[in-house]
C-alpha cells in the first residue's frame, strides 16, 4: 500500500553520503536525484533497489514531526478521488492531481497536507 517514504534533512549532501554507505550492504543505492529547480522547492535524493526509489531524503532542514508518505493508487482516477476526499476532510492542497514528468513520464500524483502538516500523496505509475 505504501509506495515510498521521505523526510527532510538538515544537510542533504551529508545525509546522502551517509545513506549511500549505510544502505549499500542492503542492496540500496541512489536511483535518482531531483534538483530544487526541477521541483520548484526542495532538492530530493531517492534510494531504492531494482530501479525504483522508495526511500527519499529532501533538503530543507530536519523538521520534527514532518514526514512524507505516498500511497499507491490503482489508477489516475483514484489519485484524483483521493485528492478531493482529502480536501473535503480538511486537508490543504499541496499539489493537485497531475503528471510529474521530472520523476518519470507516467508519474501521476496528488499531494495534500494533513492536519499536522505531513505531506501525504497518492500516486499511480501506470500510463493512462
Amino acid at each position: 500500500m505504501i509506495d515510498h517514504l521521505g523526510f527532510p534533512v538538515a544537510d542533504l549532501a551529508r545525509s546522502r553520503a551517509f545513506y549511500e554507505k549505510a544502505l549499500a550492504p542492503l542492496g540500496y543505492g541512489v536511483i535518482m536525484a531531483v534538483s530544487a529547480e526541477e521541483t520548484g522547492g526542495a532538492a530530493h535524493v531517492g534510494f531504492g533497489a531494482d530501479g525504483k526509489p522508495d526511500f527519499w531524503l529532501s533538503s530543507g532542514g530536519a523538521i520534527a514531526g514532518c514526514i512524507h508518505v505516498a500511497f499507491t493508487a490503482p489508477d489516475r482516477a483514484a489519485v484524483t478521488a483521493f485528492h478531493a476526499a482529502a480536501l473535503a476532510a480538511g486537508g490543504i492542497d499541496n499539489g493537485g492531481p497531475g503528471l510529474r514528468p521530472h520523476y518519470h513520464p507516467n508519474y501521476w500524483g496528488a499531494f495534500v497536507l494533513d492536519p499536522d502538516g505531513h505531506n501525504i500523496e497518492a500516486v499511480c505509475h501506470l500510463p493512462e
